[in-house]
């Protein structure tokens, strides 16, 4: 890989949460070095409100997140992706299009915060645990040596990092 700007695409089943969280956290930790989008199989059309008051709360920038179809990322007009990653255990089990680039694939399964019921203080420790658990993974990802690793080694990385809990 080269040294220029890596395209990462995080992938969910509705896009409203934890690939939403992903997309803002690494634009901000990888600003430079990565480049993030988010897209859904089936998006949920909206962004979670949750999702926006904690990345806001934690200081990360929220202007222009929205649901989309994944669907926008697999035409020859999209930007060819170096890596992506599935959020969701249902997204990683779906069918996915073939992106341009051929790009390197993990899973980096999360719980879905936007699932969760209960009180308001039950959601929003959802919603802190997946983002502890992204913004955790994604520090991971920015510090990776991209461009001395082989690709079986950097397959390896990524997947060890979607094991990482906190």
């Amino acid at each position: 890989m080269s040294t220029n700007v890596h395209n990462v695409l995080f992938i969910c089943t509705g896009n409203s949460a934890r690939s939403i969280m992903a997309e803002a956290i690494l634009n901000q930790l990888g600003a430079g070095r990565f480049r993030a989008w988010s897209a859904g199989s089936h998006p949920a059309g909206e962004v979670n409100p949750n999702a926006i008051e904690l990345l806001e709360r934690n200081r990360f920038k929220t202007t222009g997140l929205r649901s989309k179809n994944w669907d926008e990322f697999a035409g020859p007009d999209a930007p060819p992706m170096n890596f992506v990653l599935t959020v969701c255990d249902k997204a990683a089990g779906e069918v996915c299009p073939v992106w341009p680039g051929q790009p390197m694939s993990a899973h980096w399964g999360v719980e879905d915060p936007a699932a969760v019921k209960g009180s308001r203080e039950v959601i929003q420790r959802a919603f802190n645990d997946c983002f502890i658990v992204m913004n955790r993974r994604i520090s991971l990802l920015t510090v990776l040596p991209i461009e001395k690793l082989d690709k079986l080694a950097l397959k390896k990385e990524l997947a060890d990092i979607g094991q990482v809990k906190a």
